[in-house]
């Protein structure tokens, strides 16, 4: 059983490491023929702390860093509209040019029937992707403001030589202070394609998960950021079929004993606009399975894993338990792929009357 600090005891209830991009989305076009672009922000690791904030109502922050001009302070701007908390950002000198460090863009296609989502990043040298171990207090942000439950992920840990080290730092920080530390293996090929591959990957993420105790990811992220095999892997499935992830997961902890919990979504992937979706979570040698959404009708897929994991998290924070964590969880993820953004529109009210069994009537 996880104990998580009270929060009378701490500044925030989570804390989430890791860049925000200026994610521009041309709607139903293409990004290669549109002449218009909707800004939103987004980021694996933010999308989790925005979702508990306004979603779930806990006090978040984000430890990030821009480069200062108009587009860092549109991302900034975006980010207050979220409710996150901004003090952690720092603040990088701009050279005119970007040569020295830049802001991330992320051009994003939603995808619609047999034509699946597409994104396409613009984030090389960016400013948070070149800070060091040192680049934020964390004695202070853990020790003395204090943090329930901090969240990073594997984008993070792929954007520079040093963020690795940096994630660390913070995850041993955030463990010597009682904080709960989860982390979305999170796996993406073009991150690591010029960056040492998936062997890098491995690597990396083997060293950081002996300092984590929630680990989430699907099928891909365990076979390949993780090296773990899979046995019993329907073909057919972007995520698991609950027996395979029952049986991968015993592996799983035992390599990682560290682990308090594992989680995974379940998704099948009929067409962009159609899947499957459901979710299994492993907690103290039992697991807990969410309830399954068939033919799930789907606007915007991305940011869907993101939202996933910030119900899990309020399931656990709110001290209902792995059950209620998984469900939370599985709900609020459907929900968030009924809107556009990589971000949450869902209410608690809503997410709550999903995990009951609601339906998609009209409400007046």
């Amino acid at each position: 059983m996880m104990t998580i600090k009270p929060a009378n005891t701490c500044r925030w209830d989570i804390l989430s490491l890791g860049e925000v991009m200026l994610r521009l989305d041309p709607s139903e076009g293409r990004i290669h023929t549109t002449r218009h672009f909707q800004a939103w922000e987004g980021g694996g690791e933010y999308n989790v702390a925005r979702g508990l904030r306004r979603c779930f109502g806990q006090r978040a922050a984000i430890a990030t860093a821009f480069v200062d001009n108009p587009v860092g302070r549109l991302l900034e701007d975006l980010i207050l509209q979220g409710g996150v908390e901004t003090s952690l950002i720092r603040w990088e000198a701009f050279d005119g040019i970007g040569r020295a460090a830049r802001n991330g863009l992320n051009f994003t296609e939603r995808g619609f029937g047999a034509r699946g989502a597409v994104g396409c990043s613009d984030r090389g040298h960016t400013a948070i992707s070149q800070l060091g171990p040192d680049a934020f207090d964390w004695e202070d942000i853990f020790g003395r403001q204090g943090v329930r439950w901090f969240h990073c992920g594997g984008i993070f840990a792929a954007l520079g030589e040093k963020t690795p080290e940096l994630a660390i730092a913070a995850m041993k920080a955030a463990q010597k202070h009682g904080t709960i530390v989860s982390y979305d293996l999170n796996f993406r090929p073009s991150l690591w394609k010029t960056h040492g591959g998936t062997q890098r990957a491995q690597a990396v993420n083997r060293e950081i998960a002996q300092y984590v105790d929630v680990m989430i990811g699907n099928e891909e992220d365990f076979t390949e950021a993780l090296g773990f095999e899979v046995s019993g892997l329907n073909k057919n499935r972007t995520g698991l079929d609950p027996s395979a992830f029952k049986s991968m997961i015993e592996n799983v902890v035992k390599a990682f004993p560290n682990f308090q919990v594992v989680a995974t979504t379940l998704r099948e992937v009929h067409s962009a606009s159609i899947n499957d979706w459901g979710a299994v979570l492993w907690s103290d040698g039992a697991f807990h399975q969410a309830a399954q959404r068939d033919r799930l009708e789907i606007m915007d897929r991305v940011g869907g894993g993101d939202s996933f994991v910030s119900g899990l998290v309020y399931g656990f924070l709110s001290g209902q338990g792995p059950q209620a964590a998984v469900e939370y969880g599985a709900a609020h993820g459907a929900l968030a792929m009924t809107t556009p953004g990589d971000t949450s529109m869902a209410s608690l009210k809503e997410v709550e009357a999903l995990v009951k069994g609601g339906g998609a009537r009209v409400q007046r």
